[in-house]
C-alpha cells in the first residue's frame, strides 16, 4: 500500500538555498581624465602601431624595414664623406626625401589604413565616441599620429647626415642651416603625405583595397606629372614645368623647397618655380592639408553614427 507523502510548499523547497550577493557593484569614484587623455593615449597608441610596437613581430617587420632604407643611404654617404674627406655632403638635406620618395610612399601605403581601415572594418569607430573623446578629436590624434611617424621616418636620416657632417669637419654653419631646411620640407612632406593617405584609407575598410589606392595615388601621380614635364621640356615649353608640378604631392613639395628652402630644384632642365610660382605652391599645399583634415572630419561625423 503505497505511503502518500506530505507535499512541501515552494518557500519551503527553496528557502534553505536563498542566498544574498553583494557582488560588489559601485560607483566609480577615482580621477576623470577626460577628452584630453584620452586624444592623447589615442595618439601615442597610434604612433606606437604605425611601427608595430605594442604588435606582433609581423607588424613590426615592414615599418622597421624601411626604417632601415631610409637611414642606410644616409650612413654611407656619412661614411663617404668622412673617408674621403670629402667639402660637402653627396646629397643635400632637402633632396634627401625626394629621392627616397618611393620609399616614404610604401610607407605611407602601408600604414595609413592599418591606422584607420580596421577600425572601420570592426566598427569600432561608435565605442570611441562612446567616451569623451569627439570626432575633432579622433581625427587630429590620427592626424597627428602618421604626421610624427612619417617625420621620425624622414627626419631620422637627414640627422644622420648632420651628425656625419660635423664629423667630417664640415662648415658647422651650412650644415646647421641645410639641416634647419631639410627638416622644415620634410615637416610639409610629412602633413601633406599622411592627410593624402589618411583620406584615400578611410574611404574604405579593406586594408588591401586602402594600400593599393594610396600607391596608385602617390606613385602615378609623381610618374604622369614628371612624364609631362620632361615633355614639355623637349619641346621648349619651360614655362608650363612648374605648373604642372602643382599636381603631385612629391613636385608638390620639391617646386616649394626649391623656391623658398634653397633646395636645387629636380625638375627637367632644373627650372624651379619663381618667388611667385612659389607662393602658389605654399598656398596649395597648405589648403590640401586643410582640405585633407575637413574632409576626414566629414567623414568620421558619419561613420561615428
Amino acid at each position: 500500500m503505497a505511503v502518500e507523502q506530505p507535499m512541501r510548499t515552494p518557500a519551503a523547497a527553496s528557502g534553505d538555498q536563498t542566498r544574498i550577493h553583494n557582488i560588489g557593484y559601485r560607483s566609480y569614484d577615482g580621477p576623470r581624465l577626460g577628452r584630453s587623455y584620452a586624444t592623447r593615449s589615442l595618439y601615442s597608441q597610434s604612433l606606437r602601431g604605425s611601427y608595430g610596437l605594442g604588435r606582433s613581430v609581423k607588424s613590426k617587420v615592414l615599418p622597421m624595414l624601411l626604417f632601415v632604407v631610409m637611414c642606410v643611404p644616409a650612413a654611407i654617404m656619412v661614411a663617404v664623406a668622412v673617408a674621403t674627406k670629402a667639402k660637402d655632403l653627396p646629397l643635400d638635406y632637402t633632396r634627401y626625401a625626394i629621392v627616397m620618395q618611393a620609399v616614404i610612399s610604401l610607407y605611407v601605403a602601408s600604414q595609413a589604413p592599418q591606422s584607420v581601415s580596421r577600425d572601420l572594418r570592426f566598427k569600432t569607430v561608435p565605442l570611441y565616441f562612446s567616451r569623451p573623446i569627439e570626432t575633432a578629436d579622433y581625427v587630429r590624434a590620427k592626424f597627428a599620429a602618421l604626421a610624427s611617424a612619417l617625420f621620425i621616418l624622414t627626419a631620422a636620416p637627414l640627422l644622420v647626415l648632420y651628425v656625419g657632417a660635423l664629423l667630417a669637419k664640415l662648415d658647422f654653419g651650412d650644415q646647421t642651416k641645410g639641416f634647419a631646411q631639410g627638416l622644415v620640407s620634410v615637416a610639409l612632406l610629412s602633413l601633406l603625405f599622411a592627410g593624402l593617405g589618411l583620406v584615400i584609407a578611410s574611404v574604405t575598410p579593406r586594408r588591401g583595397f586602402g594600400i593599393a589606392a594610396v600607391i596608385a595615388v602617390l606613385t602615378i601621380s609623381y610618374g604622369a606629372v614628371s612624364t609631362l614635364q620632361a615633355i614639355a621640356d623637349a619641346q621648349g615649353s619651360t614655362g608650363s614645368i612648374a605648373w604642372m608640378g602643382l599636381f603631385s604631392p612629391v613636385t608638390l613639395i620639391d617646386g616649394l623647397q626649391s623656391a623658398f628652402l634653397g633646395a636645387s630644384s629636380t625638375f627637367p632642365g632644373g627650372v624651379g618655380p619663381t618667388n611667385g610660382e612659389g607662393v602658389v605652391y605654399v598656398l596649395v599645399t597648405l589648403g590640401l592639408i586643410a582640405a585633407c583634415y575637413g574632409l576626414l572630419m566629414r567623414r568620421y561625423r558619419k561613420v561615428g553614427l
